[in-house]
């Protein structure tokens, strides 16, 4: 009898405060996300303790400590969410009467078709704002990677002939540059396009004669040299005789190759065939990039014959102008182009072989703003005072492939949200499907004094809150991925892609923008369902009951 008394005092499961019921699943997702912390604080020091792969070196294991760092620390950004949201609607139930009932029909266990619909518009919602904005988040980075390397490789401006002709009379023009405010540094070039060949192979290089001490002012050359040295460039004696612990070339792996020690000769040989066999001529030096050392499969101190069509008139025609270069250097830039195609050396050896003693094929100049590059254009013009010279910014001379991206980067963001307008179908279908349920409800509070406009804010409050769910968990578990991949890095495949690591730009504005188009088409999409609610007659819903 007590038993039954006690039974009948304890209220029924369904009518138990809803905290009460959802107190072990709070616990359930409290000690996920403590195990999820700590593995992530284990792979984090894990991260840091490996070794930092040099060049091409790629192995799977450091890419997949490196995913699995990154996906636990998005699963541990997902839990907090999760357990952030019941909190999230209390607010919302203290508030005005409209925001109390709209959270209390998303916190309501309906039919478990409504359910069911209720997730795969949050779910649908979440992942297309996640693709979204980790799309544009990556695309923007490879953006930003390609203008990086750009500008690296480039001068901000370029001052040549219009019919690209070398000119004289530079040494002057370029003091003036220099002197301009803004100029961080400009450097004279002769640039020219001939065969490069090796004793295996061949390639067609463009040759630009530099100065190494203005060069580093303006591009990253010295930066980007991973073999060798620029100082062999203007000292190429030193390639005869490195030493033998001197690295000269790197394995496809990443494994350094050193010089190593001299071919040995017995003491009874000749003199004199000891001397054609071991004293190397002096060479001019020649930086190459790795794509073309790979192709011509030469290391640094190796010889690199320059062939140009353009040659000296001999008894049978014109006859190719030959000669011979030692690898001072190999750099790599990021850009396929630039590493298979560029080649430097010396201006006054570049001037010697093209035959333009005293001539210059351009002056490149950086400026402290690489934005307002074209607005500095204008003052070197005045600073030159010569019409036979054209200036042009990079910008202008990069304007077809830097206009291709945005308008990739534009298209790209309006086809996904077309796919965050489809999910929000799912939304005009859950608050459809629940004002057909919830009539006798809409009736009685319509009987009760519930206003029109009352009803009408309810209901484009719970699709509001649907959308802004799934909003929220999508945007902001993007944001934790491309975190992730901007702290710990993806070293990608370098045989299939020319980038050693995934590129990403991580910013606020981006994912702010994505969550405002996100929300928007979801509040729009819960216009007519809620007019449709507003516009129930009292009697309408009762009339069966």
């Amino acid at each position: 009898m007590a038993k039954d008394q006690h039974s009948k005092d304890q209220p029924p499961e369904d009518e138990r405060p809803k905290a009460n019921r959802s107190t072990p699943i709070r616990t359930y997702l409290k000690v996920v996300a403590a195990g999820l912390v700590a593995a992530f604080a284990g792979l984090v020091v894990w991260v840091r303790a490996l070794p930092m792969l040099r060049g091409a070196a790629w192995n799977v294991q450091d890419m997949i400590i490196r995913a699995s760092a990154i996906l636990i620390g998005v699963s541990v950004v997902v839990v907090l969410l999760a357990l952030f949201l019941p909190y999230a609607l209390d607010l919302l139930e203290i508030r005005r009467f409209a925001s109390f009932v709209a959270a209390r029909h998303v916190r309501s266990q309906k039919s478990g078709f409504l359910t069911v619909i209720s997730i795969l518009s949050i779910c649908g919602v979440a992942i297309s704002s996640c693709a979204l904005s980790s799309v544009v988040s990556v695309m923007g980075g490879f953006s930003q990677d390609l203008k990086r390397k750009i500008l690296g490789n480039n001068a901000h401006i370029v001052v040549d002939t219009v019919a690209g002709v070398p000119f004289g009379d530079y040494e002057s023009a370029v003091e003036r540059v220099r002197a301009l405010p803004g100029v961080v540094g400009a450097a004279p070039v002769v640039r020219g396009e001939v065969m490069a060949s090796s004793a295996s192979n061949l390639a067609g290089v463009i040759v630009t004669g530099i100065e190494p001490k203005s060069i580093s002012d303006v591009i990253e050359l010295g930066r980007n040299i991973e073999i060798g040295k620029l100082d062999y460039l203007e000292h190429p004696d030193i390639l005869s005789h490195l030493p033998p612990s001197e690295i000269v070339g790197l394995g496809p792996g990443g494994e350094p190759y050193y010089k190593g020690p001299e071919l040995g000769l017995p003491d009874d040989v000749d003199p004199d065939v000891r001397a054609v066999i071991l004293d190397k001529p002096d060479r001019p030096g020649l930086i190459l990039g790795r794509e073309l050392a790979k192709t011509l499969k030469v290391e640094v101190s190796d010889e690199v014959a320059l062939v140009s069509p353009l040659g000296d008139l001999g008894p049978m025609g014109v006859m190719p102008r030959t000669k011979r270069f030692r690898v001072a250097a190999i750099f790599y830039s990021g850009m396929y182009e630039y590493d298979a195609t560029y080649v430097y050396t010396m201006i006054d050896v570049a001037q010697e072989y093209f035959q333009v003693e005293g001539k210059i094929s351009a002056i490149e100049i950086k400026v402290d703003d690489a934005e307002r590059a074209d607005q500095m254009a204008p003052k070197v013009v005045s600073a030159l005072g010569r019409d036979d010279l054209r200036i042009r910014d990079w910008r202008e001379i990069n304007r077809n492939l830097f206009t291709a991206l945005k308008l990739e980067r534009f298209a790209t963001f309006i086809i996904l949200s077309i796919a965050i307008l489809v999910a929000s179908f799912c939304i005009v279908c859950t608050l459809l499907l629940m004002v057909t349920e919830k009539g006798k409800e809409i009736a009685i509070l319509k009987a009760i004094g519930a206003s029109d406009g009352a009803i009408l804010r309810t209901f484009m409050i719970e699709g509001m809150i649907i959308g802004g769910i799934g909003t929220v968990f999508g945007v902001v578990t993007s944001l934790a991925l491309c975190t992730g991949l901007s702290w710990f890095g993806l070293r990608l495949d370098p045989d299939v892609y020319y980038i050693d690591r995934l590129p990403i730009s991580v910013s606020g504005w981006d994912f702010l923008a994505v969550a405002m188009a996100a929300f928007t088409i979801c509040t729009a999409s819960t216009l007519y369902p809620a007019y449709s609610a507003s516009r129930l007659r009292p009697v309408d819903g009762l009339r069966y009951e």
